[in-house]
This record gives C-alpha cells, structure tokens and sequence, in this order.
C-alpha cells in the first residue's frame, strides 16, 4: 500500500525505512528538506492516490494539533489520519471528532521500540473503528515485530494511547527498582563488581529483561557511569498515568514514587538518576546531561 508519513525524525525516519522493507510505498514529509520526500503536506496529499492514510509522527500537543489541522483541510472524505507520536488519549477523542466532520477516520497508535525499532520491530497498540483500523493493517503488520504478539487493537478511540501511557508508567518504576538497587550495589564496600552483578543476572533470574540488558550496555561504556550528571526528564506520560490514576482511583505507589524520584533528581546530583538517564538514552536515544 501507499503511506504518508509525516515526521522523520529517529523514531519516524526508521519507520519509514522499516515499510519499505515490506515493500511498501511511503511518502515521508519533514521540516527537515534533508530527510524529506516532499517539502509539504500538500505535496505529500497530492503523492498519495485516494482513499488516502497518512501517518503523523510528531511531537504531541500543539504540533501534533497543528499538523491534523492542516490534513483536515487537504484530505478528503474516506482519507484515514494515524497519530504515532506520544499524544494524551483525550487529545485523541478530540481530532477524531475533527476529522469524522469531514469524513475522515482517525487511528489512534502508541509506539514502543525506540531507536531499536528498525531491526527488531516496534510494539503497537492502536484504538479506533475497526473499518479504519483494517486501512491501516498492512503497515502494522510491517512495523510489528516478528511472530505473533507486539500488535494489539486495544479498543476504541483513544485506548491505543491510553495503553502505551500505561506502558510508559510501568517503565518508569521498572527502571526506577534497577536504580535503587545499583545505587545500593555501589554504595557498599563488600561488593566490589557491581557491573558483573547486574550482568549475572541476565540469565536464570525472574528480574531478566531487557531493560536489564541495556542497564548492562550502560554500564559497559561507563562503569560507575561517572561521566552522566545524575538528571533525568519526565516525557509527560509518566505524569499523564498518575492522573488517570487518580481520576480512576486506582492506586498505583510505584509508578508515582518512581516519578516522584525523577522530579528529585533536579535537585541533587542524583546517583540513581544516572542509571535512569542511561537507560533513556539506550532503549530511546534520549539526551543525557555530562558533567
């Protein structure tokens, strides 16, 4: 099938790669003139023969809203939008509305895999009417891991990223327990191989993941991960998670505290925070600060 694919950048740019592969056509747009195929959303409208999908891959809120904006102008009647990037679930309700006046569909699509995604497949968990998720199948299928599980219609509008937001929660407590616990590795004198401690326990453990694995990557380019300031972003999910948490009244003290710690680690130089910087910076690509 023919694809449109707005946003390029180190999740979308590989996306696109990883379609083709499939033997796909996809039509990338960015502000970027270097990564793009087009040089605007006109343009990348004109490229694509009707009914039309086009999948958005930018930053949530105002250019994510600004971007469906502009498609509700340049698309028609029977056209299908997919939001990839990191939108809350209520933003989600409203462009679907937006669209729907227009006769457009709209697919809501929490993406889980980073910048490791090219090769071993992104975790996709999507919301919206069937007849819109079916337009969409092929590209799924193509961006979806191997085998039979990493793709799940989660349920309506919205509840593809209401479930990646969750996803996202859980991370944040995962990585926050692989924190404490080289923190307390480190800190006593009885244990002098904290890095070969952590890379014990890949096989045989029940706390094996792969998380795990990349706090083992981390370590190995920096042992004592000496050379990270010990601060770490929040993405909003995390946030986002806690308050649907408490409007649910679902209690959920590890996720929380483990958010909690991060908004410590803009106080101190915190040392558990550079496990979680790491860790970002393995699975995601994301910045971390140097001393």
């Amino acid at each position: 099938m023919e694809l449109g694919l707005v946003g390029l950048g180190k999740m979308g740019g590989n996306m696109r790669e990883r379609i083709r592969r499939a033997g796909h056509t996809v039509f990338g747009y960015d502000r970027n003139p270097d990564l793009a195929d087009v040089h605007s959303l006109q343009e990348l409208v004109d490229k694509l023969d009707g009914p039309r999908v086009v999948w958005v891959m930018v930053p949530a809120g105002a250019p994510t809203q600004s971007t469906i904006d502009e498609l509700a102008e340049l698309l028609e009647p029977g056209d299908v939008v997919v939001d990839g990037g990191n939108s809350r679930w209520t933003d989600d309700e409203k462009h679907a509305k937006e669209l729907a006046a227009k006769g457009i569909g709209f697919v809501d699509c929490g993406v889980s895999g980073g910048v490791w995604g090219l090769e071993n497949g992104y975790a996709l968990m999507y919301g919206g009417d069937q007849e819109h998720v079916d337009r969409v199948l092929p590209v799924f299928d193509a961006l979806k891991p191997e085998g039979d599980f990493g793709s799940v219609h989660a349920g309506k509008v919205g509840a593809g990223h209401f479930a990646k937001m969750v996803h996202n929660g859980i991370e944040y407590a995962m990585m926050q327990a692989y924190a404490e616990g080289w923190e307390l590795l480190e800190k006593v004198d009885s244990v002098d191989n904290v890095r070969e401690v952590f890379r014990s326990w890949q096989e045989g453990t029940v706390i094996r993941s792969w998380l795990l694995d990349l706090a083992v990557n981390a370590l190995d380019d920096d042992e004592h991960l000496e050379k990270l300031r010990g601060f770490a972003q929040d993405s909003g999910e995390g946030r986002w998670t806690v308050e649907a948490a408490i409007d649910n009244a679902v209690p959920l003290p590890a996720i929380t505290a483990s958010l909690f710690a991060r908004f410590a680690s803009r106080q101190d130089d915190s040392p558990q925070m550079k496990m979680i910087a790491a860790l970002r910076n393995q699975f995601g690509g994301h910045a971390v600060e140097k001393k």
